[in-house]
C-alpha cells in the first residue's frame, strides 16, 4: 500500500490532499473521499487507505485550501472526537464559515482540478467513484451530477443540505445522474429528517438513468460512520461499506 500527501494545482491555488493505492502497478479506478466540516485528518486518511486496499486509487482533497491548512480535532475525556452540537458557540461558527463558503461553482472547479492531477497518476480513464461524509456528502451529487460520464459510482453518508428551494439543490438534478447513488442515514440525525429523505427518494423515481439505494440506521445520530467520532455505530457504518464496496465492484472497470 501507498499513502503519501499530495499537491493538486487549481485556479484558486494549490489544493493540499492525501492518495492511496496499491503497490502493484495500475491504472486503478479513481475514487475521491469527500471530507466532513472537520477538515482532512488521519482518520480520514485512513478511510482512504481502506478504499485502495480494495483496488482503488483514493484520494482525499482539502476542501478548505482557500482558507488555508484547516483541520479540526476536539476530544473528549475518553480520547473520542467530539459532535459538533457539543462544540463551544463561536468554534461552531467558524467552522460553518469555512463549509458555507463551499458551492457547486468550487465544486467543480475542485473536482475539475482532482481529475486533471489524476491524469499523471496510475489511474485509468474509466468510470470514477466518490464518498462523502456530511457536507462532503453534497460534493458526492456534485461530482455525479457535474461530472456524469466519469461519475458512476457515488456515496454520501449523513449528508448535509441534499433537499432545499434552490434551483441547484442535489436533489433536483438527479435525471442528468448516471450510473448508481447511494445514501446512509441516521435515523436520529436531525439534519436529514424524514421530509428529506423522502423528498431525495421521490427524486430518483421512474429514473433510467440511475439507480438509488439508501438505508436508514435505527438509532444512528449524524457522524455514525466516522470511526473516531464519539457518535460512531459500527455496524451502521460497515452496513454502508458493504453497499459501497459492491457498487463500486459493480460500476468501476479494473482496467482501461
Amino acid at each position: 500500500m501507498i499513502g503519501k500527501p499530495i499537491d493538486i494545482p487549481t485556479p484558486d491555488g494549490i489544493m493540499d490532499g492525501y492518495a492511496a493505492h496499491p503497490a502493484a502497478a495500475g491504472p486503478f479506478p479513481l475514487v475521491v473521499l469527500f471530507m466532513d466540516i472537520w477538515g482532512l485528518r488521519e482518520e480520514l486518511f485512513a478511510i482512504a487507505r481502506r478504499v485502495a486496499a480494495q483496488g482503488y486509487y483514493c484520494v482525499a482533497p482539502n476542501l478548505f485550501y482557500r482558507d488555508g491548512k484547516i483541520r479540526y480535532e476536539r476530544r473528549n475525556a475518553a480520547g473520542q472526537m467530539a459532535s459538533f452540537d457539543t462544540l463551544p458557540a463561536a468554534l461552531q461558527e467558524e467552522m460553518r464559515g469555512h463549509a458555507t463558503a463551499l458551492s457547486r461553482k468550487t465544486a467543480i472547479t475542485d473536482i475539475a482540478a482532482i481529475l486533471d492531477f489524476c491524469g499523471d497518476q496510475p489511474v485509468n480513464r474509466a468510470a470514477a467513484g466518490s464518498v462523502g461524509f456530511c457536507l462532503g456528502g453534497r460534493l458526492a451529487f456534485h461530482a455525479a451530477q457535474e461530472f456524469p460520464d466519469r461519475f458512476r459510482a457515488n456515496a454520501c453518508l449523513h449528508g448535509t443540505r441534499l433537499v432545499s428551494d434552490a434551483a441547484d439543490s442535489p436533489h433536483r438534478l438527479a435525471n442528468v445522474m448516471r450510473g448508481e447513488m447511494y445514501c446512509g442515514f441516521g435515523e436520529r440525525d436531525h439534519l436529514t429528517p424524514p421530509a428529506t429523505r423522502a423528498a431525495l427518494e421521490q427524486a430518483f423515481v421512474g429514473r433510467d438513468n440511475v439507480t438509488y439505494r439508501h438505508n436508514v440506521h435505527a438509532g444512528a445520530n449524524h457522524g455514525y460512520s466516522l470511526p473516531d467520532r464519539d457518535v460512531y455505530d459500527r455496524d451502521a457504518a460497515e452496513a454502508d461499506w458493504c453497499e459501497i464496496f459492491a457498487m463500486f465492484e459493480r460500476q468501476l472497470a479494473r482496467s482501461a
